[in-house]
């Protein structure tokens, strides 16, 4: 729900920022070169965000390029390109659509002079202190075949650390994931059904988590999954961290709110 009030009284007077074009910018989140729909709370669906966010197209890379290709090097050139012409725009923080953006969290964070946001995955060191060494955190991903131990170390993660992976479409079958995200599956125009994909998810994080009883909160790793996260909340019981913990996490840092009430 979009809410309309005054402006900020303790804005009085402006001045160019760091040469940036556009003012009251929110996160600028960076997605793949591939014409595929998201739902509602999908990254790249921009009406369920309560917040402002820009786009930009990261020209040339696709989920193949980023996902399936072993060589990655090519990507990071464009990748840089999309970052810094959102950091020109006036964005408060850059942010990426897939998790497996992980792999160029370093190289991003040292390139612009803004919040760098490359992955969902930032979350797992931060969910670990939550609940302590003897539980587990559990990642669900797209594919686990194609999360290296680089994806994970590039965001804090410690290869000996507690937790345990889940592919939803390798490990599981989730073919309404397929049919928008497999380069080798999807039809000629990507498609899915809501209720179907709702319902693979449930049963996958349920299944997960009987298979690893230890698991104390689970990472919904793709931008994809998160439409359906308090779906898998109501079954399994269980924090939940998503693209979306992480991007209302990462505006509420770059553009902090006031507070008001009453003693």
């Amino acid at each position: 729900m979009v809410s309309f009030g005054n402006r900020d009284f303790g804005i009085n007077h402006i001045k160019t920022r760091r040469n940036h074009t556009c003012y009251g910018m929110g996160l600028g989140i960076m997605v793949l070169d591939d014409p595929y729909p998201g739902f509602p709370g999908d990254v790249r669906n921009a009406s369920a965000f309560p917040y402002p966010v820009q786009y930009e197209i990261v020209d040339g890379v696709n989920n193949y390029t980023l996902v399936w290709e072993e060589d990655k090097s090519p990507c990071l050139e464009p990748i840089k390109r999309a970052a810094k012409k959102l950091e020109r725009m006036g964005c408060r923080a850059i942010a990426a659509e897939c998790g497996y953006f992980a792999y160029f969290q370093k190289d991003i964070a040292g390139y612009v002079d803004v919040p760098v946001f490359m992955s969902s995955l930032l979350q797992v060191p931060f969910m670990q202190q939550l609940i302590g060494p003897e539980k587990v955190v559990g990642i669900v991903c797209a594919q686990k075949r194609f999360l290296s131990h680089t994806h994970l170390q590039n965001v804090g993660v410690d290869l000996n650390s507690n937790f345990v992976i889940a592919g939803a479409e390798d490990e599981y079958e989730c073919p309404e994931f397929d049919n928008l995200w497999n380069p080798e599956k999807r039809p000629e125009v990507p498609e899915s059904y809501y209720d179907k994909a709702e319902k693979d998810m449930i049963q996958i994080c349920s299944e997960f988590c009987q298979k690893h009883p230890g698991i104390a909160a689970l990472l919904l790793e793709c931008t994809g999954m998160q439409p359906f996260a308090r779906a898998v909340q109501r079954v399994v019981e269980l924090p939940i961290f998503s693209w979306g913990t992480l991007l209302d996490y990462a505006y509420s840092v770059v553009v902090h709110r006031d507070y008001y009430g009453h003693v």
